[in-house]
């Protein structure tokens, strides 16, 4: 442990402030460099690739050291953030030159994975949430912020699975956590990788009770208040850009959870982890990064609600019945910058002469936009055109005070234009005279001494000066040249003329930068007040840039407007998945229908692997979500219900984060449907039960179905290589068999990708194992064992002379014979099994067991128990 009694004053002063700040890097500024002193320094020179030295290293514990310059810290702060550490600015609040003993300084704002506010243009479309979560009574109060738009949202959910979902559906980075919030969840938490942060107090300011006022749920207020009190201990700055609350309840939209998202690829590739190739990649025709983020949203929470779903489709169907003005549209579009992260940054006091350029641009089209929304149907664009606000008292101020070509500092001068200011106009006219003055006192003093290489130049050390090679010296008047520097070839002088000038020069320079600094927060301050109308134009502009973009879509890739009813009927003709046909092209990708009418809640799909069952469920699932958001879908025709939830158990894969295995996440994705899935939900099953043995799977396969055909009557998508499970269509009212289609030509499978009613007569396992390239010698033995197990005579004789030795030793088992038939409730085919079954009294249990009051949980511990009886 470090003695602080032995520190510098310096050092002192840095452990004092590291210590309020222990889980964070500390960039301590000394002069032109942020500093990172002991173990800072050694973790973050390997992190950030610096080259780490030692303070005092001429003592007996030398102390670590690594700095940054201060002009390209951003770029430092971003790469230790994007890893998922904090940094604490610590800036001198004092200039060193007029300071008495040690610089002061203080940290100016904490900067972590969910409060970043400056995202680059690679992440320009995306939101940075940061989260908070209060527990009481059973329930978590959780809301969320986006500081660089403003976006403020709060709910109430009542269990570890939901606050697991809202998280990772939100993508956040941080999450904040008050007192009481249970263990297990923190674990959870932890687990996939987001970072946790607490705030064990509230302390409630003027500004929160604003944004508040609309809450009453006091769960609710104590999030929010935590969630506010963490970002204004954290960045130390104003939130007049926050937006007042939102409360909202995720059972108000489709419920999609992570597991969903992930398996039908909504914004993230599962193969790359990228955008390319997810319906956001297709959907996105936006032409802003505020229409970007919010089409995100609109995907991640589509409607439930057939007003609201209806009346975006109405937009969609007006912008593509009107091309041109959608297009000019989409042209102002593209001028239009960022409103809510310049609004924000207006609000942090970190706008800039050229943000408030770029602001003045993207305000300047809005009349164009409106004009253009004034020539569409006034019916139904009649609310944006009323709402549309040019706010061209700020486009005027900005004209008016701001230089286009300003520098990226507000420091620096030359970001006010002339004729704003007459003070600044004369502290201007000052250096301007004064300069063209040193010019001619320059060519005054050239000719006076006759030296012709005499100049007149400026340091910030001696100010201005006439400098005068050695070799010329000799040409000096006495007394009248005051000596400032010399140099290895060249003396610098002074003399009172230019002394005078100098000062003249100097202070109208300095006042000048302070002036113009003043008036640039003046302006910023005018502009702050308006940041709710530019917020409220934001909202507007993103959301016809969102709309424009479904047209844009629906008329590229031809879409059409679905129908919705409240009878239960699905019936899409022709449907695509709209990325795999944008991956493959309209003529090489083959149609598929769904037809499942009120009366029809489960399709049983078989079909080979390869061809087109997992495509084919989520073709479905997508069409539903496009439907939701108010998109038009891929399709001849579609009728179609409103969902309320997609479950999906879509591939195969473990659980890396809790360690199951692919036969248990199988379990918990099928028993989180079972549990909250209703008639009005979308379940698509892909090959349940493959993880386990052969009959356990068949049997917890069967079960399912039944059960869902039985309990929960909702629309459900049911693939398999079961084809026992096929005959579920005689003892099932509502289900219906549908395959798809392949074919052998020339020993060769060919796929049809075509969805058929009724079953497939095969699996077609062994030609898609050619296909996949294993060796013949291989192929050909398969083969045979395949011929042997589908012969009528399965019954092995290890005597007959009819089998090879390889057959004997491979094919041990009579699977017809052996096989427990559950799935028609035939008795063992043979005598000698039977009487073996019957005396591990197996067979009275099946018949008593009532499998239809049972969860699948319960039929596979049942089949796990009769398993282990027969075994023995």
């Amino acid at each position: 442990m470090t003695d602080k009694s032995k520190l510098t004053p310096m050092m002192q002063q840095y452990q004092k402030i590291k210590d309020q700040y222990p889980d964070a890097f500390l960039f301590y500024r000394l002069g032109d460099f942020y500093e990172m002193f002991n173990e800072d320094a050694v973790k973050g020179s390997q992190l950030l690739e610096l080259t780490l030295t030692s303070r005092s290293h001429k003592s007996k514990n030398p102390i670590p050291m690594c700095g940054v310059p201060h002009r390209a810290v951003q770029n430092y702060i971003d790469i230790l953030i994007d890893k998922g550490y904090k940094v604490a600015i610590c800036e001198q609040m004092e200039d060193p030159k007029s300071a008495k003993g040690m610089v002061k300084r203080a940290i100016t704002q904490l900067v972590t994975p969910g409060t970043k506010t400056d995202s680059g243009a690679d992440n320009a479309k995306n939101n940075n949430y940061l989260t908070a979560l209060s527990y009481a009574n059973g329930q978590y109060g959780f809301a969320y912020a986006d500081l660089s738009t403003g976006e403020l949202k709060v709910s109430i959910l009542n269990n570890n699975s939901s606050v697991l979902n809202e998280t990772l559906s939100l993508q956040t980075k941080e999450i904040v956590l008050g007192p009481k919030v249970p263990q297990n969840l923190i674990d959870l938490l932890k687990k996939v990788g987001i970072l946790i942060s607490y705030q064990h107090s509230i302390d409630v300011k003027s500004e929160m009770s604003y944004l508040l006022q609309d809450i009453n749920n006091e769960l609710e207020k104590d999030v929010l208040n935590r969630l506010l009190t963490y970002i204004l201990n954290t960045q130390k700055r104003n939130l007049s850009h926050m937006q007042k609350v939102i409360e909202y309840q995720p059972a108000h939209f489709l419920k999609l959870d992570h597991n969903s998202q992930y398996n039908l690829e909504i914004n993230k590739n599962i193969r790359t982890g990228k955008k390319s190739g997810t319906l956001l990649w297709l959907l996105d025709e936006t032409k802003t990064a505020m229409g970007g983020r919010k089409l995100k949203r609109w995907l991640n929470r589509p409607l439930i609600n057939k007003d609201d779903i209806l009346k975006r489709q109405k937009f969609v169907e007006a912008f593509l019945d009107s091309y041109f003005e959608r297009s000019q549209i989409r042209e102002i579009l593209t001028e239009v910058y960022d409103l809510e992260r310049l609004a924000g940054k207006v609000s942090f006091g970190s706008v800039n002469g050229r943000d408030l350029i770029q602001l003045k641009s993207s305000l300047s089209q809005i009349p164009k936009l409106k004009h253009v929304i004034g020539e569409l149907d006034s019916n139904i664009f009649g609310d944006f055109y009323n709402q549309i606000d040019p706010i061209d008292d700020v486009v005027d101020l900005i004209e008016r005070s701001i230089n286009d070509e300003s520098p990226i500092s507000v420091t620096e001068g030359n970001v006010i234009k002339s004729d704003y200011d007459n003070q600044l106009d004369k502290y201007r006219d000052a250096m301007t005279n004064g300069k063209h003055w040193l010019a001619e006192l320059e060519q005054k003093e050239r000719v006076a001494t006759g030296i012709n290489n005499l100049k007149i130049g400026f340091n910030r050390v001696f100010g201005y000066y006439i400098e005068v090679t050695k070799a010329n010296l000799d040409k000096l008047p006495e007394n009248k040249y005051e000596r400032k520097q010399t140099l290895t070839n060249a003396e610098r002088f002074s003399t009172p003329e230019l002394k005078k000038t100098e000062a003249l020069i100097l202070e109208a320079q300095d006042k000048s930068k302070t002036l113009e600094y003043n008036l640039f927060t003046q302006i910023r301050d005018i502009v702050k007040d308006a940041i709710q109308r530019i917020q409220n134009l934001a909202d507007l502009v993103s959301s016809l840039d969102v709309l424009q973009s479904f047209a844009t879509v629906s008329e590229d890739y031809h879409f059409i407007k679905p129908k919705l009813n409240d009878e239960h009927d699905l019936k899409i003709i022709d449907g695509r998945h709209p990325v795999v046909e944008k991956v493959l092209g309209r003529q090489t990708y083959v149609p598929n229908s769904v037809i499942m009418d009120s009366t029809t809640n489960v399709l049983l799909i078989t079909g080979p692997n390869m061809s087109g069952k997992s495509t084919y469920m989520r073709q479905l699932a997508l069409t539903v979500i496009m439907s939701q958001i108010g998109c038009f879908v891929p399709a001849k025709s579609a009728l179609m219900p409103i969902f309320d939830q997609i479950f999906t158990r879509i591939g195969a894969a473990d659980d890396l984060i809790s360690g199951e295995s692919t036969f248990m996440v199988e379990m918990k994705e099928s028993n989180a449907a079972i549990e909250n899935a209703t008639p009005n939900s979308l379940i698509l099953f892909d090959e349940i039960g493959r993880g386990t043995a052969t009959y356990d799977g068949m049997a917890l396969a069967q079960s399912i179905i039944e059960y869902v055909h039985d309990n929960l009557h909702a629309k459900t998508l049911f693939s398999t290589h079961y084809h026992e499970l096929t005959a579920l269509d005689k003892s099932l009212k509502n289900l219906q068999n549908v395959h798809v289609g392949a074919t052998e030509k020339d020993g060769n499978l060919v796929f049809l990708h075509k969805v058929e009613k009724g079953a497939a007569d095969k699996s077609y396992g062994i030609h898609v194992a050619k296909l996949a390239g294993l060796p013949d010698d291989l192929l050909n033995r398969a083969s045979d064992i395949l011929s042997h197990l589908e012969s009528k005579d399965k019954s092995i004789d290890n005597n007959s002379s009819d089998l090879s030795d390889n057959q004997k030793n491979d094919v041990k088992v009579d699977l017809d014979n052996y096989q427990l038939e559950l799935f028609n409730q035939k008795s063992v085919t043979t005598n000698q099994q039977a009487d073996k079954l019957k005396n591990t009294g197996v067979i009275e249990e099946i018949k008593k067991a009532d499998l239809m009051s049972l969860t699948p949980m319960d039929v596979m511990n049942l089949v796990y128990k009769w398993k282990q009886e027969i075994n023995k």
